[in-house]
Order: C-alpha cells, then structure tokens, then sequence
C-alpha cells in the first residue's frame, strides 16, 4: 500500500478539492489546516465535513509554520509525496497584515521543505505559487511565460510567493528534493473563496446591493475552474522532476477574460443586473493574468476542459445551494 499523501491547506479551496480527487482515485490522503479566520471558519468547517465517513482521509489541526509538529508528522505518516497548498491568501491583505504572510508562507514552506528533507524516500513535493510573482504587464502578445524573470512582484503576497520559489530551488540544489512549484492562475467555482471578486458580487448582487468594480472594469484575469485546476495539481504531482531538481508551472486557463464580460456572464448565471460602482485600481493588483500553459501540457497533457459560463453557473447553482437564493 503507498504511503498517505500530505495535503496542507485541505480546508482550503483547492486543498479540498485535491483531496477529494486523491480520495476519489484511491489514494489515502492526510490532510492538515489551522482553520484560521482570515473569511469565515464555517465555510472551512463545512468544507472539511464533506470528507466525513470517507475512507481514507484523516485531518489533523495545526500550524504548517510549526516545523517541530509537521516533521513529525511527516515521520509517523511515513509520508513520501506532499502537496502543499497552505498559505495566507490575498494582495489586498497583505498590505493590512504583513506579519501574516511571514508566518504561513514564508516559514510555513520552510517547515515543510524541512519535514520533506528529512523524510525517508521523498518522492515529490508539489507547492502552490501565484501567477502574482510575474508582476504587471499590459494585455496583449503570448501569456506569461515560466521563462520570464519574475524579479518585479508589486505586492507582498507576490514577494513570499516568489521567496518560496527561491527558497526551493536552493533546497532542490543543495538536498537533491525533487520539486514542482504550481503558478496558479485565478481559480474559481464551487466552495470558493469568499474574497474572491466573482464570490462577493455574487454575494451582493443575491442580496440586491451595488457591487465595486475595481480598475475601471479595464482589468483581465484568467479564470481557472477548480477541477481543471486539481487535474494539473495531481498530473505534475505524477511527474515529479528527474534527479531531485526543481522547476515552476504555469497553471491556468490561457484564456484571460475582462472583468466586465466576467460580470456579464455572473448576472446571466443569477439572472439579475448588477448595479456597478466604478474604482480605481488598488495597491496591489495587477492590469491582467494571461497563463502560458505549454510546459505543463507537454509534461501531463493538461488542457482546460471548463469554459467561464460553464463554471460560473455551477458556482451559482452551489451558491443557491450552500446559501439560499437570497443570501
């Protein structure tokens, strides 16, 4: 029998999702999470009731920066494959609460690196990084590609995103650990995060009030739907690196979508009108993501399969169905 796999943030967004699919192709999966604050515990809550009764999943609570606790973890779960996705999310937070993104991803992915350094028979770490590392640039030309600097990350969060990057490279370097850090690319659908832009208008658009529309409306994302997203989690997690190396990859959909047909297509899904407060931009964001996703088609064949009208409407219909129509 192989040996659990160690997912970090399973109360999280996509932590969740990627192990239900562990779950669901037959592997055991041990997943961990602080369950912290930063939206609404009772969504983490509810997301880690659905692994009730499910073979082969335990949880345990805990903070990933306490290195102590995750080595021995990792030593009593016999643990050979990681997919760490535990981190403090956001741009705009992290102008707020620095302090935050020091602890959990900062020393958080070097206490994992730690417990995977000192594991027996190491397999792959797979990590979550942020399409926020490659900064800004305006619409246009090819998506962003692995082979770009990355040098110019106009937020906090983006920074610790990048560290981390770095952080394992000179890991890979020096201990020979195989690794594969995910730029992920605007993820959303079903069990989303509230803080994401597509949730709160859909938030307040149920509940008739006015939404902010942030950059003029002239901003672009490229919107990822979670079980396109897990595929491309679990397909480099097959494939770790030759002779313990390291390498980043793009995640996404490569079809950057402007905020304002996203939210044409949000009130098609709810079938009402959004009422839009124009913004400007805010400290941190970035004019548009646009993912180059070849390397990781090469790698693990994957291909987008959800297209945003799809998506969107079954995150509303799981909206409807997790807080009333009128939440």
């Amino acid at each position: 029998m192989a040996a659990p796999i160690l997912v970090t943030g399973a109360a999280g967004f996509v932590g969740h999702a990627t192990a239900h699919s562990l779950l669901a192709r037959g592997e055991e999966v041990v997943g961990v999470d602080i369950v912290n604050d930063y939206y609404d515990p009772a969504l983490k809550h509810a997301r880690l009731a659905t692994f009730e009764g499910l073979k082969g999943f335990r949880f345990e609570r805990m903070d990933i920066a306490d290195a102590g606790v995750v080595a021995e973890l990792m030593k009593r779960e016999k643990i050979t494959r990681v997919v760490h996705l535990a981190a403090q999310a956001g741009v705009r937070y992290s102008i707020e609460n620095p302090f935050a993104y020091q602890r959990s991803n900062l020393a958080g992915h070097l206490a994992v690196m730690e417990g995977c350094r000192h594991a027996e028979g190491l397999e792959h770490l797979v990590y979550a990084s942020s399409s926020s590392v490659y900064g800004d640039k305006p619409m246009g030309g090819q998506g962003f590609s692995e082979d770009e600097p990355a040098a110019s990350p106009v937020s906090l969060y983006a920074a610790t995103k990048r560290a981390c990057e770095l952080m394992s490279q000179s890991y890979s370097t020096l201990y020979k650990m195989p690794q594969t850090g995910l730029r992920f690319f605007t993820v959303y659908g079903p069990w989303g995060r509230p803080d994401m832009a597509y949730f709160s208008f859909t938030q307040r658009i149920m509940a008739g009030q006015s939404i902010e529309v942030y950059g003029e409306g002239k901003m672009a994302r490229d919107f990822t739907y979670i079980d396109d997203i897990v595929d491309g989690v679990i397909g480099a997690l097959d494939h770790p690196p030759a002779d313990g190396g390291h390498r980043v990859l793009n995640i996404g959909d490569s079809h950057p979508v402007g905020l304002m047909e996203m939210i044409e297509t949000l009130e098609q899904a709810i079938g009402r009108k959004a009422e839009k407060i124009m913004r400007p931009m805010q400290q941190g964001d970035v004019t548009a993501t646009y993912a180059d996703v070849s390397k990781l088609h090469a790698l693990t064949g994957y291909k987008p399969k959800v297209m945003l009208a799809e998506g969107l409407g079954r995150f509303v219909e799981w909206y409807r169905g997790y807080y009333g129509d009128a939440a």
